[in-house]
């Protein structure tokens, strides 16, 4: 048994790949992925625009496509990216469903998750619109999701798509109070997807937390010998977790569970150590609990397979997850304002993806040309 399979089965925790490239679909690297026990994939426009300009593997592709439009052509090389990892990944997904059915967990894995054009984040119905159209053109994939930035402007997006049926991944979550505005969310959408009469049991969502540029953002905001450096990320992570827990033994969630639904389980996502002071795994053995999703960037996943430790995990325990969100006072205390910071995050994560869907729209146009 692999560290990765150990980490689901012992520890309720499943382990994604945070990349998608069209060369790993070709050469078996992905398959090798899921058979030593990665359980999803998720990607964004930066992996896609990594991948596009460092590789040759879309220029056949591209020059194939009848569009000069790069955006069109963009859309056409994701999902045919993302159909081929579904159906990589469709055996897990059938598996999932087997323990789902059985009542062994309350949540299916195997999924792809595509996302919708960052220059959505503040357009409701356009986002709307995009998941639909995505969902349509993937439509024998059941193991899609269709990711959806947290803006205020994505929250009744994200209840319109999951009314719909459609899966949802919740991504560039960054403070508590957007995350528990996105169980809300949540929660209203396979309401109004059971109204609908829809089947809410294969109507699956993670919430996508956002962690090391938490750390990233307030390590330089306190002096240098701080014992609360590394120390936000991980207790707001703690913090999310207890609203986790929380709420999914509340009434309406309860209600929801009873008629099937999944749990929208919390998904620790940029889990890479962006301070070289800091343990390689810092963001990944620290988060192990069950019921969560962590998707890791193929470097981080490797050395999780080499040298990962879950006993080293702060969410197992109930008293180490209240201590460490008892950290959050003691920044506040410290001077940081945790709301403010997070707000900037989310719009630096936002302009950054749109910068980075730009940068691929832009090498896409140049291999268009030839």
């Amino acid at each position: 048994m692999t560290k990765l399979d150990a980490l689901y089965l012992e520890h309720g925790q499943s382990a994604w790949v945070d990349n998608i490239r069209r060369d790993w679909l070709n050469d078996g690297t992905l398959q090798n992925l899921v058979d030593r026990g990665v359980r999803g994939v998720t990607s964004n426009p930066s992996i896609f625009a990594k991948a596009v300009a460092s590789t040759d593997a879309y220029d056949a592709l591209i020059t194939s496509l009848a569009t000069t439009d790069p955006e069109v052509a963009f859309e056409q090389l994701a999902v045919e990216d993302v159909r081929d990892a579904c159906a990589i990944l469709r055996p897990v997904y059938d598996a999932s469903l087997r323990s789902l059915s059985s009542g062994e967990r309350r949540s299916l894995d195997g999924y792809v998750s595509l996302e919708v054009s960052p220059r959505l984040a503040h357009d409701t119905e356009g986002t709307v619109a995009a998941a639909k159209r995505l969902a349509g053109m993937l439509s024998e994939s059941p193991n899609l999701m269709i990711k959806i930035p947290a803006t205020k402007a994505g929250l009744p997006a994200i209840t319109a798509v999951l009314a719909l049926g459609i899966n949802v991944n919740v991504t560039l979550i960054f403070s508590l109070e957007r995350y528990s505005e996105v169980l809300d969310a949540f929660v209203e959408g396979i309401e109004r997807a059971h109204l609908a009469g829809l089947d809410v049991s294969k109507i699956a969502s993670v919430a996508s937390f956002f962690i090391s540029r938490v750390d990233t953002a307030i390590d330089p905001m306190l002096p240098e010998d701080s014992k609360l450096r590394g120390i936000a990320a991980i207790a707001q992570a703690a913090q999310a977790y207890e609203i986790f827990q929380e709420r999914i033994a509340s009434p309406r969630f309860t209600n929801i569970h009873d008629l099937g639904a999944q749990v929208q389980r919390p998904l620790w996502a940029s889990t890479s150590t962006k301070n070289p002071e800091y343990s390689d795994l810092l963001y990944v053995d620290t988060l192990v609990a069950r019921e969560t999703v962590n998707t890791l960037p193929d470097p981080t996943l490797e050395a999780y397979a080499d040298h990962g430790n879950a006993a080293n995990s702060q969410l197992l325990d109930e008293s180490a997850r209240r201590t460490l969100g008892a950290k959050l006072e003691e920044l506040a205390n410290a001077g940081i304002d945790l709301a403010a910071v997070t707000q900037r995050l989310e719009d630096e994560g936002v302009a950054a993806f749109i910068s980075s869907y730009d940068e691929l729209l832009a090498t896409v146009a140049q291999k268009l040309l030839g």
